[in-house]
């Protein structure tokens, strides 16, 4: 009876001439394409041209679909990773907390300005996330907005003047 590591072995082997024998016969595709591009004068842009007008009806035969339409050309790309994003949907972690995304910008795309400023919040709605200080101890150089439990270092102060930043 064989056992667990040979055959752990024998499916090593295997897998290794089934990825041998694929790299060979994807090579040997791509040199049949290329043969048939050069005779009849064909770049990848004839063909993603036709392939992109050719799919009004969807996907075909699990090969994605080429959109040609202006919302999903790329607009951001990450210097470091050359990762792309449109700037639809949610944003990638390279980009989410940018707090500006022109230098993401791909060259020669021009992004509509963004509003110049922020509405004034109503009375009564909380600004989330961190706020600017107002208050400092003139002794540690701790600072507080002045939101949420106050520190003990103003906590038992009974004029809070004093604390303020100017």
């Amino acid at each position: 009876m064989a056992t667990i590591e040979s055959l752990q072995a024998k499916i090593s082997k295997l897998r290794a001439q089934a990825e041998a024998i694929a790299k060979k016969d994807t090579s040997a595709v791509i040199a049949k394409i290329r043969d048939l591009m050069e005779k009849h004068g064909l770049t990848t842009a004839d063909i993603d041209a036709h392939v992109g007008g050719a799919r009004k009806g969807g996907r075909k035969l699990g090969v994605k679909a080429a959109t040609t339409s202006p919302a999903s050309t790329t607009k951001y790309r990450d210097p470091k990773s050359g990762a792309t994003w449109t700037g639809h949907g949610r944003a990638p972690a390279w980009i989410a907390n940018a707090k500006d995304r022109s230098k993401f910008l791909v060259e020669g795309k021009a992004v509509a300005a963004p509003p110049a400023a922020k509405k004034a919040a109503k009375a009564g709605n909380d600004v989330r996330g961190p706020q600017q200080a107002k208050y400092a101890d003139p002794k540690t150089g701790a600072t507080w907005s002045g939101r949420g439990r106050a520190p003990a270092w103003i906590a038992g102060a009974k004029d809070r003047s004093k604390f303020l930043i100017v």
